[in-house]
């Protein structure tokens, strides 16, 4: 019998199953381990999945004329012409993901560190995940020159690598990579023959007055995939609905129809009412630039001020510039930890943080990284309010951090990181 590849849970969602069982059990947990975006959704797009609970009927594998439309235009916006013929939609970006290593083959270029699922992707199509470290502060690319070497190496021993995927604005990092860097990647691509993949699900997320985020479809726009979805820049995530913008090349047409053929055998098409919600969202009417602009502001200031905590804990994260997620390097504290807790890996301190505080947290191990790296990933985006009510007050709030219910998180995290540790170069 041939051995089936092990399949684990996605690490974010395990853990959030993992919070809420404990939450079920009486226990008070803070949720900093996954990315799900707690604010109430814009009310036009509620009557607008309302109103399209009619349209039973399966549709375009790639999505309804007006949503692809709607998406090209989304990116046209951004500086990315694109034609609604290379664009495809589908349930989320998680499985257009995963369909486009699919479409591309062979074994796949991944950052170190990088969100939970790349790897997993790779190891469910059957294919090598070859890790390349990212450049200080530029999370979610692979440093350029490092990748040249990686791929030589790998080609040398009979692997093939053939595509790359990148993450702009990063998660977990909250990182952005610069336009050099990106450009450096584009050469990179060409001169190697790789196809780039580029999550930019998070591209809305950038704080001010930091410059929008780069795509590196702008330096090889003939080899880049793009995708994005409404997860995170209006948290639709349970909706789950995604577009891939397909590159207009030879390269490109060609993985469009291969994309197509994938998706129409998994998942047929978006579901349909989602569809006229989502091609109203990507149209983005004034009401919904300026919800986004809303929960940007949010975003920032309260990941801002959970960075503080961190850094007043002696932790090291460069400057917060996008997305919900924190990234704290411990490595200074590494000889107080161990002496005090027994702490020497990250996986043990996040469970510490768990078991100890009921603060949840992701080792920098689910990312990728080696098990004896003190780093850990904290999300920022549950913290916004356990009810309907304190969500919407979070959100039009002059002063979030004013809030009791945010305030009273500040306090959790600032005590939690403090009792750990107290007494560290003091």
């Amino acid at each position: 019998m041939t051995e089936l590849a092990p399949v684990t849970m996605s690490a974010t969602l395990a853990a959030e199953e993992a919070i809420a069982r404990r939450r079920q059990a009486g226990e008070q947990v803070l949720s900093m381990a996954s990315g799900e975006i707690g604010l109430p959704i814009l009310p036009e797009l509620k009557a607008r999945l309302a109103a399209a609970a009619g349209q039973i009927a399966y549709g375009p594998v790639a999505g309804s004329p007006a949503l692809r439309a709607a998406v090209a235009g989304y990116w046209r916006r951004r500086g990315l012409e694109t034609d609604p013929d290379l664009v495809i939609c589908g349930p989320g970006s998680k499985p257009l993901l995963f369909g486009l290593l699919l479409a591309v083959g062979g074994d796949v270029v991944i950052p170190m560190p990088s969100w939970v699922s790349y790897a997993a992707h790779a190891q469910l199509v059957g294919v090598r995940a070859i890790s390349v470290p990212t450049l200080p502060g530029q999370g979610g690319v692979p440093d350029p020159d490092r990748l040249r070497e990686a791929v030589a190496a790998a080609r040398a021993t009979g692997q093939n690598p053939r595509s790359v995927v990148v993450t702009v604005p990063d998660n977990p990092t909250g990182t952005i990579a610069s336009p050099e860097t990106l450009r450096r990647l584009g050469e990179a691509a060409e001169d190697l023959d790789l196809v780039i993949i580029s999550d930019e699900i998070y591209c809305d997320l950038v704080f001010e007055p930091a410059p929008r985020a780069v795509s590196p479809a702008v330096f090889a726009p003939g080899r880049t995939v793009v995708t994005t979805g409404l997860t995170k820049n209006l948290a639709l995530g349970g909706w789950r609905i995604g577009a891939a913008r397909l590159p207009d090349s030879d390269t490109g047409r060609a993985l469009h129809a291969r994309l197509l053929g994938i998706a129409s055998q998994i998942w047929s098409s978006p579901t349909a009412p989602v569809q006229a919600a989502a091609a109203y969202a990507f149209d983005e009417p004034p009401e919904v630039v300026e919800h986004v602009a809303n929960c940007r502001r949010l975003h920032a200031t309260v990941a801002r001020a959970v960075a503080d905590r961190f850094t007043a804990a002696d932790a090291v994260l460069p400057p917060v510039r996008a997305t919900c997620y924190l990234y704290p390097d411990f490595e200074g504290l590494r000889e107080r930890l161990a002496q005090a807790h027994g702490v020497r890996t990250s996986a043990e301190f996040a469970r510490l943080l768990a078991e100890r505080h009921g603060v949840g947290v992701l080792p920098a191990s689910a990312f990728g990284e080696p098990a004896g790296r003190l780093r850990l990933r904290a999300a920022t985006s549950q913290l916004y309010g356990d009810t309907e009510e304190q969500r919407t007050a979070t959100l039009t709030a002059a002063d979030p951090l004013g809030l009791p219910w945010i305030r009273a998180s500040l306090d959790r995290v600032e005590q939690s990181l403090a009792d750990l540790t107290s007494g560290t170069f003091r």
